[in-house]
This record gives structure tokens, C-alpha cells and sequence, in this order.
């Protein structure tokens, strides 16, 4: 292969060696008087109350509120006029970490408050630099996988940034490369961008980051699951190697830590929740194992009772963009106010369908994974996955669309057959997040380790198993049944009856768009989650 064909084939890689690096600021951090003056006892009593484990030397005590993190008085009034009261968990232990100066790593699941996590301190690393002189590239540069992440940063660097003058850009690829590049240069402190298109510029030359001192991955996962790690060496070798390195992401797997062993010195790491990959808790998961052909008339009879729902603002995931398009058409034909998302879509078509999604001027999106990731819609309700994805990290990544900033959500699985390899996985979430797991699925995880790896049935004929004469198998809610008390939400009212009455015409292949009544019809089995 050409080595100018490869990403960034035609980057130089500086020698940092031979350049005079100007000093600059790690270190922002001063301990409020109330942080010290907790004991010990009362902080391992607050990380453990909210789920946090640390891990490094010198490590910062967490904070209780805003007011405690020093931050500069302008932000400080945009966080009361935003609303925001308390710290999350990340923000309580992240914010310290990353105005100290050291490089960190941020284990949390989305829509846990990350990005405030990185974007007030990279504002307070900004003001104290000089200012940016012509030609000058960020000061911060903040890398996320998709565009749609990247617009949600931009709105939050908006947000906080506009009342101290820190200016930001947003270079993503599937837009324009014109009002970007006007954007670079009029200058901007902050840049949020995807691999792709940041590599696109700094080989044209239009770009550069010799004033970057303050670097962000957000999503690392989510990047390398999408094949970016070329692009991200290629990016890091063009920024000074005394930055400050922070490492956001919703999993750990290995790929990701030897990423920051490599990347980031003497690194301190915060965890919210399980180490091992898990789910939000305030989702209630049903996982229907079920036949492929069953898929859409289960699919018709859950949106009949959802959408009888006041909140009833829901995503579906698919694998493939024709399936994304197919279920959109038959929706329609339908009745339902549905439209999709994926990577084939222009820009413009996805910013018009996404502003209807989150103005529930469309309550249903249909979507691939490019969804899976930086939608930052608080008021999802419910999460469908139509096709199970390819790992147990994009599972956990589509539901937690929903039960965002404290709310609770339901999410529901179809898995078949097909999809036996990743029961163990599921397993694990489910059980992780007392989940109730259904028998079937624990028979395919047993099956499937039982065989060495192959997708072996015990089942004869049929994808579907049959519990209380119901066509398919449908387990979900809290373990024991029963109510949760961790949930109270109009969702948990909705009932999955299966099987429901045909309707003439339907595209469907048997389902009434109007719904069903809450009791199970024609032998079907009935959610009744959290009544």
C-alpha cells in the first residue's frame, strides 16, 4: 500500500526534540477549605455511596458541589443558570482530577454529565494561556468518533464557553469542508472533531496543533471500535508531548488501556459503577428471544402499546441501513410517525431528522449504531434493539439512550439464534443490573460454551421457545418480579402482548397499529413490568 494512501500518509511527524516548547499551565486545582477538612472515613463513604472507585497516587477528594471546584465565577453562573445543582458522580471526581493538571481516564456510561467533566476545566486551562495569535490551531482539541457527538461537545463548549470568549469549532466529515475551515480560521480555542476530517485538514495544511496542550478522547471505545486507532496515532504524534491527556469512555476493554498506557503519563482513572462492563441500573431490560421472522410482528404489537404511552419517545436500532429504510417505509405504510437516521443520509437530512426527534415532532427514530453515541435527547423513553448488535459494549451503549440524567427507561431486546455467541455477554449485564434473565437466553449462553464456540441449537425447529403457550419467549424487569423501587415512570406500565389481531393490508404481517388491550391474546405472553 501507498504510504500517502494510509491516514495521514502525508503527515510529517515533528521533531519535538529540536523545538523550544513555550511553558504553559498544567495545574489549576486548589482544594476548597470544606474538601479538606473531610476525613478519610467521609470520603470512602461518599465514593461508595455513588459508585466511585479511583485509582493512582495522589489522587483528589471529590467534591460535594460546584462552588467547590474553583472554577471561574462565569462559569459558575452558566452552571446555575443550566440548572445544574449537584455534581454527577464523574463530575464530583473528575472535575479535581483534570483541573490538577495529570492525565486521566474516565470510566462512566453515557449520559452520566462526561463531557462537563472535561470542557470546564479545558475553559479554565484556556483562560490562563496567551491568547491565540493568527494561524494558531486549538488549545484544546477534543476527538469523538461520530458527528453527532461532536455537536453535542460543541454545544456544551458553546454553552460555558461564549461568556469568557473561549471560541470553539466543529469539523466533522459528511458536511461541507468550506464553513469549517472559515471557522479554523477566524480562530478557535477549542476544537471538537471526528479522526477523519481532522486529518483531512492538517494534511491540507489548513490546520495545525502546535498550540494544543490540552487533549481529550471522548468515546475511546466507541473510535477504536470503528477503526480510528491509525488516525489517532497519527494525531497525537502532532501535539507536543508535555500535553495534559484525558481518556473518556463508557468500557474498558484492553484495547482501550493499552491505548492510555501508551498515550498518557502517570495516569489517575475514576469509575463509576461496575468495572465490568454494565448497564445503567435505571434501565429495566426485556431481552425476547424469539424466531428472525418474528422480529417485525413483535416489533408492530410493542409500538401499538408504547405509543398508547404519554411518553413514548423511542429509538430502534438496526444493523444495516436497509433494514433501517425498510422498517421506515412499512411504518408509514402504517401510520406510524416514524423516520431514520444512518451514514448514508446527508448531513442536512440527519440534523432535519434528529431536530424532529428531539422536538417529538417524530417520537419514533430508527437508526444504525451512528446513533448508538453522542444523541443526547434526555426525554428517551424507550429503546428497542430490533438486531442485536455485534459486541456487548454496543448493547450497552444503545440502551443507555434512554434513563439518562437520572431518569429511568425500558429497553427491549430481540435476540434469536443468530445472536447465541453473545448471550454469555448479556448474561452478565443482565444479572449485573438484577435483571431478570430469560431461560432460554441462559440455556443459549450454556449451550454456546458448552459447544466450544459453535452456534448449536437444543431447541429442534423454530428460533422461539414457548413459556405460558406464548409463540416466543419474553422475559424482563427486576428480579423477582414485582415492582422496582428504583423506577416509577409511565413506561413501566406498558405491556408486550404478542400475537394481537391482524389488520387488513398491514405491512406488518398481523399486528393491529392501535394497539392491544394490557392482557395477553391469543395465548401470548404479557410484560406487565412495575405495575
Amino acid at each position: 500500500m501507498n504510504k500517502n494512501s494510509q491516514p495521514g500518509g502525508r503527515l510529517r511527524r515533528p521533531d519535538w526534540s529540536s523545538v523550544q516548547l513555550v511553558p504553559f499551565r498544567k495545574n489549576f486545582y486548589q482544594e476548597h477549605p470544606s474538601v479538606t477538612a473531610r476525613n478519610p472515613q467521609e470520603v470512602a463513604a461518599f465514593l461508595a455511596s455513588k459508585e466511585i472507585t479511583v485509582k493512582g497516587t495522589n489522587i483528589p477528594n471529590p467534591l460535594s458541589s460546584f462552588d467547590q471546584a474553583g472554577l471561574l465565577p462565569a462559569i459558575q453562573q452558566t452552571i446555575q443558570k443550566a440548572g445544574w445543582s449537584t455534581p454527577t458522580p464523574i463530575q464530583a471526581q473528575g472535575l479535581p482530577m483534570a483541573l490538577s493538571g495529570r492525565d486521566v481516564v474516565g470510566i462512566a456510561q453515557t449520559g452520566s454529565g462526561k463531557t462537563g467533566s472535561f470542557i470546564l476545566p479545558a475553559i479554565v486551562h484556556i483562560a490562563a494561556q496567551q491568547r491565540l495569535a493568527r494561524g494558531d490551531g486549538p488549545i484544546c482539541l477534543v476527538v469523538v468518533p461520530t458527528r453527532e457527538l461532536a455537536q453535542q461537545v460543541a454545544e456544551v463548549a458553546q454553552q460555558f464557553g461564549v461568556p469568557v470568549n473561549v471560541r470553539n469549532c466543529c469539523v466533522y466529515g459528511g458536511a461541507p469542508k468550506g464553513p469549517q475551515l472559515r471557522d479554523i480560521e477566524r480562530g478557535a480555542e477549542i476544537c471538537i472533531a471526528t479522526p477523519g476530517r481532522l486529518i483531512d485538514f492538517l494534511e491540507m495544511g489548513k490546520f495545525n496543533l502546535r498550540r494544543t496542550t490540552y487533549l481529550v478522547f471522548d468515546e475511546a471505545d466507541r473510535m477504536l471500535d470503528m477503526g480510528f486507532e491509525p488516525q489517532i496515532r497519527k494525531i497525537v504524534e502532532q501535539i507536543r508531548p508535555d500535553r495534559q491527556v484525558l481518556m473518556w469512555s463508557a468500557t474498558w476493554p484492553k484495547e482501550v488501556r493499552q491505548l492510555a498506557e501508551e498515550f498518557l503519563h502517570d495516569y489517575i482513572q475514576v469509575n463509576i459503577g461496575a468495572l465490568q462492563l454494565s448497564a445503567n441500573h435505571m434501565i429495566l431490560q426485556i431481552v425476547d428471544v424469539c424466531a428472525e421472522h418474528e422480529k417485525e410482528t413483535k416489533l408492530g404489537k410493542l409500538l401499538g402499546d408504547i405509543m398508547q404511552e404519554k411518553d413514548n419517545k423511542t429509538i430502534i436500532f438496526t444493523e444495516t441501513k436497509k433494514k433501517v429504510d425498510e422498517l421506515v417505509r412499512k411504518m408509514k405504510y402504517d401510520g406510524w410517525p416514524a423516520k431514520g437516521i444512518h451514514g448514508d443520509k446527508s448531513q442536512q437530512e440527519r440534523e432535519w431528522v434528529l431536530a424532529d426527534f428531539k422536538g417529538s415532532r417524530t417520537p419514533i427514530l430508527v437508526a444504525t449504531d451512528v446513533a448508538s453515541r453522542g444523541l443526547d435527547v434526555s426525554d428517551i423513553k424507550f429503546v428497542i434493539n430490533f438486531d442485536y448488535p455485534q459486541s456487548s459494549e454496543d448493547y450497552v451503549h444503545r440502551i443507555g439512550r434512554t434513563a439518562r440524567a437520572g431518569a429511568s427507561g425500558t429497553a427491549y431486546t430481540f435476540f434469536t439464534q443468530n445472536n447465541s455467541k453473545q448471550a454469555k455477554d448479556l448474561v452478565e449485564v443482565l444479572r449485573e443490573a438484577n435483571q431478570t434473565v430469560n431461560p432460554k437466553l441462559q440455556m443459549y449462553a450454556d449451550s454456546f460454551r458448552g459447544f466450544g464456540g459453535r452456534q448449536r441449537s437444543r431447541w429442534g425447529n423454530g428460533g422461539s421457545s414457548s413459556y405460558g403457550g406464548s409463540s416466543s419467549s419474553s422475559y424482563g424487569g427486576a428480579r423477582g418480579g414485582g415492582s422496582d423501587s428504583r423506577r416509577g415512570g409511565g413506561d413501566s406500565r406498558v405491556s408486550s402482548s404478542y400475537g394481537g389481531s391482524s389488520r387488513s393490508g398491514s405491512r406488518w404481517g398481523g399486528y393491529s397499529s392501535a394497539g392491544a388491550s394490557a392482557g395477553a391474546t391469543n395465548g401470548s405472553t404479557t410484560y406487565q413490568p412495575d405495575r
